[in-house]
């Protein structure tokens, strides 16, 4: 299941509400992003 997170009140948003419409539902901020994973650092031999 994709999450995403409201840019400016940074809250989770289901991705129910997405399908009806591209708004955070507690701020109004049209800007959503998907939090990344832990970033895995790899040393070069």
């Amino acid at each position: 299941m994709v999450e995403y997170k409201c840019f400016e009140c940074n809250k989770k948003i289901s991705p129910d509400y997405l399908r009806k419409k591209v708004r955070c539902p507690y701020c109004g901020s049209k800007i959503l992003f998907k939090p990344r994973a832990g970033i895995t650092k790899v040393k070069a031999v």
